[in-house]
C-alpha cells in the first residue's frame, strides 16, 4: 500500500511539471511576439521570470529577440548577461546571434564590444555579420574603419550585398572620389537593379552637391512607382537650393500617379519655405486637405514651418487652430513661427497656453522662448525660463545655451554670460556669436574684439559666419577703429563673406562712422541691388556724413529699381530732408508713406516730427505727437525742442510738466532744449530753475552744452557780468562755445571790455579760426575803435585766414535757392534784387508824400 502511494505522489508531481514545463520553442514564440509588438520589458521580464529561464532551456531563435530588446531599450547591462548565456551555449559562432550581439553593442554605445564580438568569430563568411560592423563604424563617424573593414571583407571573399554598399552611401563623411568608385563597383558587379540602392545611391550624390549625377541615376531607375525614390529626389534638390526642380518633381510624381505619402508632402513643403514659394505652398496644403492628412502631425508641422518661412503668420495661425491633436512638435513649430517673423509676444502668448494645457515643453520650445525674451528686453523672465530647465531637468542643447547666451549678454549681466559660456562642452560658432553679438549690443566693442580673437585661438577649426563678421566689423565702427575693420574687409572678400548682405550693411556703416562715404558707396555697388537693407545703410551714411542731397538721390534710385522702402528707409530720407529744410519734400515723403500703408513705428514719427519742426510747421508736428501710442523719451524731446526753437516757451515748459505726469524721466537732452527756450524767449529765471532742477532733483551733471546755453541765456538778457561770473564758477574748463556766447552777448550789449576779453580767450584757443578774427574786427568796429580793427584786418591777411560767408536758403517750386553773405549762387538773383529796389524805391517815394 505504502508503495502504491509513493507511485501516485510521483505521477503527481510528473503532471504538475508536464503542466507548467514550456518548450524553448514555446517561450521563444512568446518572446518574438512581444518584441514585435515594441513590449520590451515585457519580452525581458518573461524571460527572466520563467521557471525554465537556464540557458541550457532556451531555444537559439531567443537570443535575437532579446537582444533586440536589450537594443531599444539601451539596456547594456541585460545585454551583456545574454550574451554570458549565449557563450555557455557555445552560440557566440552562430552568425545570426553574431549579428544581433553586434547591433546591441552598437545601439548601446559599446563599439568596442561589437568589434569584440566580430574579432571573436573564428571563420564569419555571412555578410549580414560584416554589415553590421560595417554601420556600427558609420554611425561612431569611424569611416575609415568602416571602409578598411569594407575591403578586408571583399579581400576574404564575402560578397557584398545591396545593404553593405547602401551603408557605404550613407557614410557621408569621404570624398567625391570614393563615392564614385562604390558607384562602379556597384556597376561591375551588376549591383545596380536594386531600387533600394539606387535611392542610397542618389542621396549620396547629393550630399556631394551633385545634383546631375543625382539624377542620371534617377533616370535610370525603370520602375519608377516607388514613392521613396522620389522623395528622396524631392528632397534632395530643396536641401540643395535648387527648390524649383524639387517642386517641379513634385508635379511630375503626381502626373506619373506615384502615391504620395506625408513625407513626399514634408519634403516639398520644406523646398517651398525655403525659396518662400506661397503660391505653390498653397496649392500643395490644398492637395494635403484632398489627401486627408491635414491632421498628420509631421505634415502639419511642416505646413506652419513652410507659411512661416514664407512671413505669412496669419495662416501659420490658421492651420495651428484646425489641428485636433496638437503634439509638442506643432506646439514648436507655432512657437518657432512667432519667433522668427519678430511676433515675440505671440510666442510667450502661446507658451502659457502650453503650460495650461499641460504640454510639457522641451529644449526647442524653451530656446525660442528665452530668444524671445531678448528679442523683448524681457529679461526677468527669460532668468525664470532658465530656471525651469532646473527643476525639470530638460537636456541642454547648444540651441538653449547660445539663448541663454545672449540673454545674459544683451541684458549687460557678464559674469552669468561668461559662466555659461565657460560650461559649455562644444562651443561652436553660434555660441561664439552669440557672445561677440551681446558684448556688441551693450557697446563692449573691444571685448567683442577680444572675443573674437579668442575663438580663433580656441579652435583653428571653426570658421567665422557671416553673423559673427557682422557683429565685429560693427565693433570696429563702435570703436573707429578703421585699421583693423579694413583688414577683416581683406579676409572676408577672400572668403566670399563680403557678398553677405548684412556684413556688406556693417562695411558700410564702418565707412560711414569713420567718414568714408566714397568707400562705402564702394561696398555698395559690389552688394545686390535687389536687398532693402543694402539701400537703408547707404541712404543712412550719406545722411550722417553731410550729404543730404546724395541720400535723397538714392531713395529715388532705390524706387527706381523697384526696391520698395521700409520704415528705416523713410527715417533715414526724413533725416536727410529735415537738415536741408525741405518742407515740399517732406510733405510728398509724409503723403508717401500714408498712401502706401508703409508700417509707422516710433523712429518714423519722430523722424516727422523732427523734419516739421525744423520746416517752421510746429501744428504738423504737434498733430502727429498727439496721436502717438506710444510716446518715447525722444519723442517728447523733439516736441520741447520744437516749442522752444519757435519761441513758444510757455508751452516747452507745460510739456514738460506733461511729460512727468506720463512717468517719463527727463535726461540731459530735455534740459537743454528747456534752458535753450528759456533763453529764445528771454525766461531768465526760469531758466535757473531749470538748471538747478537738473542736476538736485534728477542727478544730471551738467556737460559743456548745458552752460553753453545757460551763458546764452543770461547774455542775451543783458546779465553780462552775471554770465562772467558763472563761467568763473564753472567746475571744468570752459571750451570756445562758451567764450563765443559771451562775445556775441558783448557785441549785442556794447560791452567793449568784455568782448575783448572773450575774443582774447577764442583766438588763443582756435587761432586758426578766421571767423573768431571778424567777430572781433565787428566789436572793434562798433565801438569806434578803427585803428585796432586795421590792425587785426591785416594779421588775418597775413596768415591767410578767411571766414566762411554766411549761407541762407528758400524752396519755391521745389527748386532750392540758396544766398551767401556778398553773392548768391541763384539763377533768380537778379530777378530778386530788382524787385528789392523796386520795394526801396517805393518805400522812398512813400517817405516823401509823408
Amino acid at each position: 500500500m505504502r508503495f502504491k502511494l509513493h507511485d501516485v505522489h510521483i505521477r503527481r508531481t510528473i503532471s504538475s511539471l508536464a503542466e507548467s514545463y514550456t518548450s524553448p520553442a514555446s517561450l521563444s514564440s512568446r518572446i518574438r511576439a512581444l518584441v514585435q509588438k515594441a513590449e520590451y520589458l515585457q519580452a525581458l521580464h518573461l524571460y527572466t521570470n520563467h521557471d525554465n529561464s537556464s540557458p541550457l532551456c532556451t531555444s537559439v531563435f531567443t537570443f535575437p529577440s532579446l537582444l533586440k530588446a536589450c537594443s531599444s531599450l539601451t539596456n547594456l547591462a541585460y545585454g551583456k548577461t545574454i550574451h554570458a548565456s549565449i557563450i555557455v551555449l557555445g552560440l557566440r559562432q552562430d552568425p545570426f546571434v553574431a549579428t544581433s550581439l553586434v547591433n546591441m553593442y552598437v545601439k548601446c554605445g559599446s563599439l568596442d564590444n561589437a568589434v569584440q564580438v566580430f574579432d571573436g568569430l573564428s571563420r564569419c563568411g555571412d555578410v549580414t555579420v560584416w554589415n553590421s560592423l560595417i554601420d556600427g563604424y558609420f554611425k561612431f563617424r569611424r569611416y575609415k574603419d568602416g571602409f578598411d573593414l569594407f575591403r578586408r571583407m571583399v579581400v576574404v571573399g564575402v560578397r557584398p550585398d545591396a545593404f553593405s554598399l547602401s551603408i557605404l552611401c550613407k557614410g557621408g563623411d569621404f570624398r567625391r572620389r570614393e563615392g564614385k568608385q562604390i558607384h562602379g563597383y556597384m556597376v561591375r558587379n551588376s549591383l545596380g537593379d536594386d531600387s533600394f540602392l539606387k535611392t542610397a545611391l542618389i542621396d549620396m550624390y547629393f550630399k556631394f552637391g551633385l545634383g546631375t549625377y543625382a539624377w542620371r541615376v534617377f533616370l535610370e531607375v525603370e520602375d519608377k512607382s516607388n514613392v521613396v525614390l522620389w522623395n528622396v529626389m524631392i528632397v534632395g534638390f530643396g536641401d540643395s537650393g535648387s527648390s524649383e526642380c524639387s517642386l517641379e518633381l513634385y508635379v511630375l510624381a503626381k502626373s506619373n500617379s506615384v502615391k504620395l505619402v506625408s513625407t513626399s508632402f514634408t519634403g516639398v513643403l520644406g523646398a517651398c519655405g525655403r525659396s518662400e514659394n506661397f503660391v505653390f505652398g498653397r496649392q500643395i496644403h490644398c492637395d494635403v486637405v484632398k489627401m486627408g492628412l491635414d491632421n498628420d502631425p509631421y505634415v502639419c508641422t511642416s505646413l506652419l514651418l513652410m507659411y512661416s518661412k514664407c512671413c505669412m503668420v496669419g495662416e501659420a495661425e490658421t492651420v495651428f487652430s484646425c489641428i485636433l491633436d496638437k503634439r509638442l512638435e506643432i506646439w514648436n513649430a507655432m512657437v518657432a513661427a512667432y519667433a522668427e517673423n519678430g511676433y515675440g509676444h505671440g510666442a510667450l502668448e502661446l507658451f502659457s497656453l502650453m503650460r495650461e494645457d499641460r504640454v510639457l515643453p522641451d529644449s526647442f520650445t524653451l530656446s525660442n522662448v528665452i530668444s524671445c525674451c531678448s528679442m523683448l528686453g524681457l529679461y526677468d523672465y527669460g532668468k525664470s525660463v532658465h530656471a525651469e530647465l532646473f527643476k525639470r531637468p530638460i537636456q541642454s542643447t547648444p540651441a538653449i545655451e547660445s539663448s541663454l547666451l545672449t540673454l545674459y549678454s544683451k541684458s549687460g549681466c557678464d559674469t552669468d554670460a561668461y559662466l555659461i559660456f565657460k560650461l559649455m562642452e562644444e562651443k561652436d560658432v553660434i555660441a561664439w556669436g552669440s557672445l561677440i553679438s551681446g558684448l556688441c549690443k551693450n557697446g563692449k566693442f573691444e571685448e567683442a574684439l577680444r572675443a573674437f580673437g579668442s575663438m580663433k585661438d580656441d579652435d583653428d577649426r571653426l570658421k567665422p559666419d557671416s553673423d559673427i563678421m557682422t557683429s565685429v566689423i560693427n565693433a570696429c565702427a563702435g570703436s573707429e577703429v578703421l585699421t583693423l575693420g579694413l583688414q577683416f574687409h581683406g579676409g572676408m572678400i577672400k572668403t566670399g563673406l563680403v557678398l553677405d548682405v548684412f556684413v556688406g550693411s556693417s562695411l558700410i556703416d564702418l565707412y560711414s562712422k569713420c567718414g568714408l562715404p566714397e568707400t562705402a558707396f564702394k561696398v555698395f555697388t559690389s552688394m545686390r541691388t535687389d536687398n532693402i537693407v543694402a539701400w537703408n545703410s547707404m541712404i543712412s551714411c550719406y545722411s550722417r556724413n553731410s550729404l543730404p542731397e546724395l541720400s535723397i538721390e538714392l531713395f529715388s534710385l532705390m524706387l527706381n529699381h523697384g526696391v520698395f522702402p521700409d520704415s528705416v528707409s523713410i527715417t533715414s530720407v526724413l533725416v536727410a530732408i529735415s537738415s536741408t529744410a525741405s518742407l515740399l519734400k517732406g510733405k510728398s515723403l509724409h503723403g508717401y508713406t500714408l498712401r502706401l500703408d508703409i508700417a509707422s513705428d516710433t523712429h518714423l514719427k519722430n523722424a516727422l516730427i523732427d523734419m516739421y519742426v525744423k520746416c517752421g510747421l510746429s501744428k504738423y508736428a504737434e498733430n502727429i505727437f498727439r496721436k502717438m501710442e506710444h510716446k518715447s523719451l525722444i519723442t517728447w524731446n523733439l516736441m520741447i525742442y520744437g516749442y522752444g526753437s519757435h519761441g513758444d516757451c510757455h508751452r516747452a515748459l507745460s510739456l514738460f510738466d506733461e511729460m512727468k505726469k506720463a512717468g517719463e524721466s527727463p535726461d540731459d537732452v530735455t534740459f537743454l532744449s528747456l534752458i535753450s527756450a528759456c533763453s529764445h524767449s528771454g525766461f531768465v529765471q526760469e531758466g535757473k530753475n531749470i538748471f538747478e532742477i537738473m542736476k538736485q532733483d534728477y542727478g544730471i551733471e551738467p556737460k559743456m552744452e548745458h552752460y553753453a546755453n545757460m551763458v546764452d541765456l543770461l547774455g542775451r538778457a543783458g546779465h553780462l557780468e552775471e554770465a562772467y561770473s558763472f563761467i568763473k564758477a564753472m567746475p571744468i574748463e570752459p571750451d570756445s562755445s562758451i567764450w563765443l556766447c559771451l562775445l556775441s552777448a558783448s557785441r549785442t550789449h556794447h560791452n567793449v571790455e568784455l568782448g575783448i576779453l572773450s575774443a582774447e580767450k577764442l583766438l588763443r584757443m582756435e587761432p586758426e579760426r578766421g571767423g573768431n578774427y571778424v567777430q572781433l574786427i565787428n566789436l572793434y568796429m562798433e565801438a569806434g575803435l578803427k585803428k585796432e580793427a586795421a590792425k587785426l584786418l591785416r594779421e588775418m591777411k597775413e596768415k591767410g585766414l578767411q571766414k566762411n560767408p554766411g549761407c541762407s536758403w528758400i524752396e519755391l517750386s521745389n527748386l532750392t535757392h540758396v544766398f551767401f553773405s556778398g553773392g548768391s549762387s541763384s539763377l533768380m538773383a537778379s530777378e530778386i534784387f530788382n524787385v528789392l529796389n523796386s520795394l526801396k524805391s517805393n518805400m522812398t517815394d512813400e517817405d516823401e508824400l509823408t
